[in-house]
C-alpha cells in the first residue's frame, strides 16, 4: 500500500511540476516571437502579429539603460497580451510620437525595472519604423486605480509608465497603481 500511494504522490509531483515547466516554456517561446514580429516590424512590415491568432503587434521597443532592462511594447492593454509583454494603451499618443504616451505592464515580469528608476533616469523609445527618441523621468508616485486623470496628457512628448503597487505583494491586482512620468529630451 506504501508503495502505491509513494507511486501516486511521484505521479502528481512530476504532473505538477509539468505543468509548471510548460508555463515557463511557453513564456520563453512567446518571448522569441514577440522579438521576431518586432524584427520583421522594424524591416518595414505593418502590424506583425507574433503568432496567427494573437490580436496584437509590435509597435515599440523600451530600453532602460542604466538598468540593463529592454523590452518590445505591444499595441493594447488586456490582461492576455501583458501576459507576454507590456501594452501601448489605445487612445494614447503613439510610442515616440507627440502627446502622452501610455504603457502599462506586470509589476513582476516586465516592469519590475520601474521599482529602480529614479528622478533624472533616462528611457529610450524605438518606434515600429525605426525612429529613436530619448526620454527624462520626471516623477513617480503611487495612486489610486481610478485617478485617471494621471494618464491626461500635460503637452509636449510625454510617457507614462503604469504598473500594479506594491512591488513586492503578494496578492496580484490590488487598487494601487505605480506611475512614472518622463519626458522627450530635446532632439
Amino acid at each position: 500500500m506504501a508503495r502505491i500511494i509513494s507511486g501516486l504522490l511521484l505521479m502528481l509531483g512530476l504532473f505538477q511540476g509539468g505543468q509548471g515547466g510548460w508555463i515557463y516554456a511557453k513564456a520563453w517561446l512567446a518571448g522569441l516571437m514577440v522579438e521576431k514580429a518586432w524584427t520583421r516590424t522594424l524591416e518595414g512590415e505593418d502590424r506583425v502579429r507574433p503568432w496567427p491568432w494573437a490580436d496584437t503587434w509590435p509597435v515599440a521597443r523600451l530600453s532602460f539603460p542604466e538598468h540593463g532592462s529592454d523590452m518590445v511594447v505591444l499595441e493594447g492593454a488586456s490582461g492576455r497580451i501583458l501576459a507576454f509583454a507590456p501594452g501601448h494603451l489605445h487612445g494614447t499618443a503613439t510610442p515616440g510620437e507627440d502627446g502622452a504616451c501610455v504603457v502599462a505592464g506586470h509589476r513582476d515580469t516586465h516592469f519590475s525595472v520601474l521599482e529602480h528608476l529614479q528622478q533624472g533616469d533616462p528611457i529610450e523609445v524605438e518606434g515600429a519604423g525605426g525612429s529613436k527618441h530619448s526620454y527624462r523621468v520626471r516623477e513617480s508616485a503611487v495612486l489610486h486605480k481610478d485617478d485617471v486623470w494621471a494618464l491626461a496628457p500635460i503637452g509636449g512628448a510625454e510617457l507614462i509608465l503604469v504598473t500594479c503597487w506594491p512591488f513586492d505583494a503578494v496578492i496580484p491586482g490590488g487598487s494601487g497603481r505605480y506611475v512614472i512620468w518622463a519626458d522627450r529630451s530635446p532632439a
